[in-house]
């Protein structure tokens, strides 16, 4: 009687799933519909900016070539000033004035409407990529949706046990609540903290330039921007995170290429890739959990051990994958246990999944070293 009252459990949360998958299907049709709502009004304040953008510039050239003759005139009057009149002479002298700042004004005009148009159209090619995103998952959604719906019911006759029904349910949701905590404890560290910075900056601003310090307002909004450009950077980072695409279409030594050299460039940091063995795809989960191991040393030797040199070694050996960090950072004592090292324990947590070894080495005022060693044979593809 227990197992079937389960198995209505089971039942009912596979119908809760396929609710959920449903309006997820719903909720991606509508960004998709908004985003191309959004696409259709881009493109007419598209045509229209590149309409004034032409009209500018013939405005621009026709009064150019008006300045061209004031400056002659003036030239001439300047030279045989004797012939003219004082009357004449400031007469030149003012119109060819206010046909310069007009042509001035005009081209600083002409430039901004540029930059919009340059603007719109990297909008533009977002949100088709935005729609494409989103019809691709659209599609997907609806296999999963086919699948749930017609086959997922028979897991039901697959299961023997309650028990092993229970604790699969039990360890999505445990995944799901882990990494809802790590992207919240990210956003809550990173851009949020920024984000109120930047709020208590903007106001110091606004007050500095009230009290009449143009120059202090003015360093105070450079200082802002390069808040909002770390701030942006932390949320691509936690984006990129989730799930970055390049690990699918290129594999496992072209992202890390990438994921290295976009964290060196942006953190001054000099980091150096060794890749040792044959440039292979292999399986993607061996993919996955080694360039999140990467990925979680890097930014630990980066924001935690304050290092100016990384060094990350990948080794596709006949038996085994080799992965080694070493850093020049402030370093730790592994010894002492360290409250909420949730770094440390995921990558070797991640290594342990796959009957790996991981070994860490750290001297205080030296640096960090990670070895990490993973059976290869299943890797193979």
């Amino acid at each position: 009687m227990a197992v079937k009252t389960r198995d209505k459990d089971l039942d009912y949360i596979l119908d809760e799933m396929v609710d959920v998958v449903e309006n997820s299907k719903g909720e991606i049709f509508h960004i998709s519909e908004e985003a191309r709502s959004e696409h259709e009004q881009l493109l007419r304040e598209l045509e229209y900016t590149k309409q004034k953008v032409l009209e500018y510039i013939e405005d621009g050239d026709k009064l150019e070539q008006n300045v061209r003759y004031s400056r002659k005139r003036l030239s001439e009057v300047s030279k045989y000033f004797d012939r003219y009149s004082e009357e004449e002479i400031r007469e030149v002298y003012e119109s060819t004035h206010e046909l310069q700042t007009k042509l001035a004004m005009l081209r600083q005009e002409e430039r901004a409407l540029r930059m919009k148009r340059d603007d719109l159209e990297r909008r533009l090619q977002n949100l088709d990529n935005t729609i494409k995103r989103a019809e691709n998952l659209a599609n997907k959604i609806s296999i999963i949706l086919t699948y749930i719906t017609d086959d997922f019911r028979q897991v039901n006759e697959m299961i023997e046990e309650a028990k092993e029904k229970q604790e699969f349910g039990l360890k999505i949701i445990e995944a799901q609540e882990e990494e809802r905590k790590r992207i919240s404890r990210e956003i809550h560290d990173g851009p949020a903290q920024m984000l109120a910075n930047i709020l208590l900056r903007s106001e110091l601003v606004d007050r500095t330039f009230r009290e009449g310090s143009p120059d202090d307002a003015l360093a105070e909004i450079k200082s802002m921007r390069k808040m909002v450009r770390s701030s942006l950077y932390e949320v691509r980072r936690i984006i990129y995170d989730l799930r970055p695409m390049a690990l699918d279409d290129l594999g496992l030594i072209p992202t890390i290429k990438k994921y290295i050299n976009t964290t060196s460039e942006y953190n001054n940091v000099k980091i150096e890739f060794t890749s040792i063995g044959e440039v292979k795809r292999i399986n993607q989960k061996y993919e996955i959990a080694f360039f999140r191991l990467a990925q979680e040393a890097i930014q630990n030797a980066v924001k935690h051990a304050e290092a100016t040199l990384i060094t990350v070694k990948i080794e596709i050996c006949t038996r085994n994958l080799n992965l080694v960090i070493t850093d020049n950072g402030k370093g730790f004592d592994p010894n002492i246990k360290r409250d909420k090292s949730f770094g440390l324990m995921g990558m070797k947590e991640r290594v342990e999944m796959f009957d790996g070894i991981i070994d860490i080495k750290s001297t205080i005022g030296i640096g960090t070293n990670i070895a990490i060693r993973v059976p290869y044979e299943r890797a193979l593809i």
